[in-house]
């Protein structure tokens, strides 16, 4: 248990970056104006869609969807496959698919969403982390969330230097001295603003920290906290992909299973994680017989853990056949090739460039 003297350290420095924080606080679509109370569905939404994202990148997607769906209750009504569509591009579908199954139980639930960590973390899709974000920030509860940003900045303060499984838990024990009664949402953001403005991964500008006075970090190298993840050689699958397209500029394509890579997503015909292909082996993955144009080079497109090397066919035919199986003519037209995923985008984009 922390000493009254460690705690009245923790307790003016978190007065420091919260002072910090009403001077430089960074606005966006999803933060509640000063004065405002944050909308519950708001956090949630934006905090599902920053995972593994960019501010920049999740931001106009964020804004679709409040267009599109501007409650929970709308969002629960929506078919799974209209929200897989809007989320193509976020990469991590299954967020998509728990996104959509959260907003149905919160639904059916009355349409109000728990404010207790241990009842958020009971919904689909809600890790520790978020619901923690959710808790503090839409609902004052004094806890903090964890994410790279924060886990940065207190790693760096009380100096962390461990990422194992014991460094994690006395992570957790420390952040519990951060946790604000008064401002705990407040208190969640400005640490998460600090990580992204100030205590960067590889430049902490110490000189304009509000904690450096006490910092672990700041009287050494601030990189070295914590220490660098070590990194999995990153593995490399093989696929490939037939782009068919008929005279009037209509393709081919079909949605893969709700499970797995890519779940739910538009794709064109094809396999995913096959031995590398030969041309004999590849072709017994073309939708139907015809002439096909194998093109020059691999598209690759990389994930979190692996890269995919995809190989790419083409075959241009005075119609499409109706062959089933989940098959569907979609038109090739402006923004057509956004309602795929990404790596199928990049597939289909190389076979019309070339």
């Amino acid at each position: 248990m922390e000493s009254p003297a460690e705690q009245k350290t923790v307790t003016a420095a978190r007065r420091r970056v919260l002072a910090w924080w009403d001077r430089h606080r960074r606005e966006f679509p999803w933060r509640a104006p000063k004065g405002r109370a944050p909308d519950p569905y708001v956090v949630w939404l934006s905090e599902i869609m920053l995972q593994q994202t960019t501010v920049a990148t999740a931001a106009p997607y964020f804004e679709r969807f409040m267009r599109r769906w501007p409650s929970v209750d709308a969002l629960a009504q929506a078919s799974l496959e209209d929200v897989v569509d809007e989320f193509v591009g976020l990469g991590y579908y299954s967020r998509a698919r728990n996104l959509h199954a959260c907003a149905k139980a919160v639904s059916a639930g009355g349409g109000a969403f728990p404010q207790e960590v241990a009842q958020l973390r009971a919904l689909p899709g809600v890790g520790d982390y978020t619901a923690k974000a959710v808790a503090a920030i839409a609902f004052g509860r004094a806890c903090v969330p964890i994410d790279a940003n924060i886990r940065r900045v207190l790693c760096r303060y009380f100096g962390v230097v461990r990422r194992d499984r014991e460094g994690e838990r006395l992570l957790l024990e420390l952040s519990g001295l951060w946790a604000d009664r008064n401002r705990p949402g407040d208190c969640a953001q400005a640490l998460m603003d600090l990580g992204a403005i100030v205590c960067r991964p590889g430049a902490a500008e110490c000189r304009s920290c509000p904690l450096c006075a006490d910092c672990v970090a700041a009287r050494s190298d601030p990189t070295l906290f914590p220490a660098p993840a070590k990194k999995a050689a990153r593995k490399i699958r093989f696929g490939v992909a037939f782009y068919a397209q008929d005279r009037r500029g209509n393709f081919l394509v079909r949605r893969r299973p709700e499970k797995g890579l890519l779940a739910g997503t538009l794709e064109l015909p094809g396999a995913i994680g096959i031995d590398e292909p030969r041309d004999s082996a590849a072709l017994r993955w073309r939708p139907f017989a015809g002439t096909w144009e194998k093109m020059p080079e691999c598209v690759e497109h990389v994930f979190t853990h692996f890269t995919l090397k995809l190989t790419v066919y083409r075959g241009l035919f005075e119609r499409l056949p109706d062959i089933g199986g989940g098959y569907a003519a979609m038109p090739c037209g402006p923004n057509s090739l956004d309602k795929l995923s990404s790596a199928m985008a990049k597939a289909a984009r190389y076979a019309l460039a070339r």
